[in-house]
């Protein structure tokens, strides 16, 4: 792609490394951004910087905060007696948007996967166990991918805290709502019959 400024081309180049952007959608971008008010993208420049300076991670959870401790982990209407456990914040914000979870959480950072090189050294698994003795938490739930990393990241965690005498949930897996039974692959399928629940 020939560009008529070095300016709008290394624009382009920074634009067009965010994931699922290609060069035609980041210049397409760059133009957008230079017919804006000088001050739109003075904002949006400011705000990206904020982001990167100012970002923290919540100390008991890992989530992204503003402050030490998220907004979650300090609301006192959550229920301290439930943790659930996902592999990243993507996972948080797609539960917190059903509105039927009221717990806390806790972030991994992704999961066991030795064929990526990622031990469970890598992982906040540490941070997790030593929130659980003298602590109100009496269940935790494994939200992880019902993937062969997902699974063995979540047999790796039982086996550290079943010890202490905590209760241990998954998140349900079946059959999605509204697809057909004859598409579904026969590990989900199996699982949904294994995990099948009364008929009310």
């Amino acid at each position: 792609m020939e560009f008529s400024s070095k300016l709008i081309e290394n624009a382009v180049k920074e634009i067009s490394k965010l994931p699922s952007i290609g060069q035609k959608t980041a210049l397409r971008l760059v133009l957008h951004l230079l017919k804006q008010d000088e001050s739109y993208t003075n904002t949006l420049t400011d705000s990206l910087k904020k982001l990167r300076t100012d970002i923290q991670y919540c100390q008991n959870c890992h989530n992204i905060s503003d402050s030490f401790i998220c907004n979650i982990c300090s609301n006192p209407n959550r229920e301290q007696s439930l943790v659930c456990v996902v592999e990243n914040m993507q996972d948080i914000i797609a539960i917190e948007n059903t509105h039927q979870y009221r717990g806390l959480y806790h972030v991994l950072g992704g999961v066991i996967s030795p064929m990526n090189g990622i031990s469970p050294n890598d992982l906040n698994i540490e941070t997790l166990i030593a929130r659980l003795p003298n602590s109100p938490i009496k269940e935790i739930i494994f939200a992880l991918s019902p993937t062969m990393e997902g699974d063995t990241t979540a047999f790796y965690l039982t086996k550290k805290i079943k010890p202490l005498g905590i209760k241990l949930s998954t998140i349900a897996r079946g059959i999605a709502i509204g697809s057909e039974l004859e598409y579904a692959d026969e590990v989900t399928l199996g699982r949904s019959i294994l995990s099948r629940t009364n008929y009310e």
